[in-house]
């Protein structure tokens, strides 16, 4: 059973997802909230797998919810909602942790494939957005490099080549199929670069690896 908590300061979008959720044998809503600062608490006190996290709120932003959430532990892992998907927003969100993202508007049948994709670690962000995600902030990225070189000395060649190509969209499928591997060697080797850079999952690796300089928007297809 997967445990969601809802965030968002509409009543009724919280329903309509609640209706949907509902539906589903394997899905159950535990908590809901209706801004950032009742959230954090929420996730404090109730067992929660996923959140569904709105980013425009009062009293604190879906941001900030999800730094504090994301830092208090691997558990839970927040799903971002928003309007735009080229939003800054989304992209702060990514920063602090969040394991993806998806519009408001998504269907029904993509919301609960995007909760289970979250809940088994995967993130949840198409490569070609996060590209043009990346690329339009790209200037509030650091200078390439600027990651402690330190930390990717710790990574094997492969487990590097892991990151790369984590970091340009490739599914562990086409990564396997990339360097002539197994689909579980590649899942091996991803588990060793997010424990090695104390990163979260895929999505925290996208991050990662542009703010080390080893893609950029440009390299990343």
């Amino acid at each position: 059973m997967i445990r969601v908590m809802l965030v968002d300061d509409q009543a009724l979008l919280r329903a309509g997802f609640r209706m949907v959720l509902g539906a589903q044998p394997d899905i159950r809503v535990v908590a809901e909230a209706g801004d950032g600062a009742a959230a954090v608490e929420a996730a404090r006190s109730a067992e929660v797998d996923v959140v569904l996290m709105d980013v425009r709120m009062p009293v604190m932003d879906g941001v900030e919810a999800t730094r504090l959430i994301c830092a208090a532990g691997e558990r839970p892992r927040v799903l971002i909602l928003t309007t735009f998907d080229l939003d800054d927003y989304a992209f702060a969100a990514l920063k602090a942790g969040a394991s993806g993202f998806l519009l408001k508007d998504v269907p029904p049948s993509d919301l609960i494939s995007a909760i289970h994709s979250v809940h088994s670690g995967d993130a949840v962000v198409a490569p070609s957005t996060t590209r043009r995600l990346l690329e339009r902030f790209a200037v509030h990225l650091p200078s390439p490099g600027v990651v402690e070189q330190a930390a990717l000395g710790g990574l094997t060649a492969r487990e590097r080549e892991v990151l790369v190509l984590v970091a340009r969209g490739l599914s562990n499928v086409e990564i396997a199929d990339r360097l002539d591997l197994a689909e579980a060697t590649v899942k091996t080797h991803l588990g060793r670069v997010l424990a090695k850079l104390s990163l979260r999952d895929r999505a925290q690796v996208v991050v990662y690896a542009y703010e080390a300089g080893l893609v950029t928007p440009h390299s990343a297809g």
